[in-house]
């Protein structure tokens, strides 16, 4: 990826040069340099608030009883992990934070449910039914309240930017009851393969 990034940022300077417009590619990576800080300042808000809310539902035991609650659900489509092990929590709390629109906040807690799930693995060199089933999930996670496009399209300067949320939970609900699907699909396609 270094390398494909790499090429378009010299193909493009070199480009520019041959065409004797470098200042065009100074004057166009000062402004998306610029308007990047603007954006994570802007989001920083919202991450943090997140991720201290996380960080109080794990501590005070919230998670553990989100976690008991939704436990058939989760035994349905986690059938290899065991209750009470710490990757069904990570799991929970990246699919909350993405159920909130707090896609930046959910990746520690995606990274972590991995990190678990990992050690759950018989083949360490290949991803796990779970991993599969998780990265499917989260890929196309169910977003209620989209917080941080919401928060990107008022600092655009939008003057409704709440006005997505139905189509994002139209969108979203569909694409994860396609990924649930077809993951159910591969999974007992890949059973079959493997045991004939």
């Amino acid at each position: 990826m270094n390398h494909i990034f790499s090429f378009f940022v010299l193909g493009g300077i070199i480009a520019a040069a041959i065409n004797g417009k470098i200042d065009v590619v100074t004057t166009a990576a000062m402004t998306a340099a610029g308007s990047a800080v603007q954006r994570a300042i802007a989001l920083i808000g919202i991450v943090g608030l997140w991720m201290g809310i996380a960080r109080v539902a794990e501590k005070s035991g919230l998670i553990d009883k989100l976690s008991h609650l939704i436990a058939p659900l989760f035994s349905w489509l986690f059938p290899s992990i065991p209750k009470n092990h710490p990757a069904l929590g990570c799991i929970l709390m990246n699919l909350s934070a993405n159920i909130l629109g707090f896609g930046n906040a959910a990746t520690p807690f995606g990274l972590k449910a991995m990190q678990e799930l990992q050690k759950l693995n018989n083949d360490p060199d290949t991803a796990s039914e779970a991993m599969c089933t998780f990265l499917a999930i989260n890929t196309s996670s169910v977003t209620l309240i989209p917080t941080t496009l919401i928060a990107l399209r008022a600092s655009a300067g939008s003057k409704n930017p709440s006005e997505i949320v139905g189509t994002v939970l139209f969108a979203t609900t569909c694409s994860t009851i396609t990924a649930i699907i077809s993951d159910m699909i591969i999974r007992n396609l890949y059973r079959r393969r493997k045991y004939n």
